[in-house]
């Protein structure tokens, strides 16, 4: 029955791979409470101080995403949204706090032809034809 199944579309990943850049002094800091076991591992850690971040500043967080008019979570943007704004004759402002995806099927010319600006504060999936195309609308 396995063998029957097929993926219609590829799950996205929920996470973002980020890189960062700790002295070694912090590093450790981190290790020690990892070794003391009030974190399972450095992601955790991190992880947690982030989220702790966040919380502490939740308030302004979402007064600014309000006042940017962001959409919060995760937009997806399909070959038909764009077709149909095309027929409308409506120009897109793509304004996302999270995650972004315009469809692999989306071509660089009508992402042109509908997107007039992007700005993600998180992260953008799109073909790197799309990205490139709108490479001089991302703010």
């Amino acid at each position: 029955m396995a063998g029957n199944t097929h993926e219609l579309r590829p799950k996205a990943p929920d996470t973002e791979k980020i890189t960062i850049n700790l002295g070694y002094v912090d590093l450790g800091h981190v290790d020690l409470m990892v070794q003391e076991g009030f974190y399972s591992n450095r992601t955790d850690f991190i992880r947690t101080a982030i989220r702790n971040q966040l919380e502490r500043h939740v308030e302004v967080v979402r007064q600014s995403t309000a006042r940017k008019n962001l959409d919060l979570g995760l937009r997806n943007y399909t070959r038909e949204d764009l077709e149909a704004a095309r027929r409308a004759g409506e120009m897109l402002q793509i304004n996302v706090l999270g995650l972004a995806t315009i469809a692999q099927d989306v071509t660089p010319e009508l992402a042109r032809a509908t997107i007039a600006s992007v700005s993600v504060l998180g992260a953008l999936h799109a073909s790197p034809a799309v990205k490139a195309a709108l490479a001089d609308r991302m703010r």
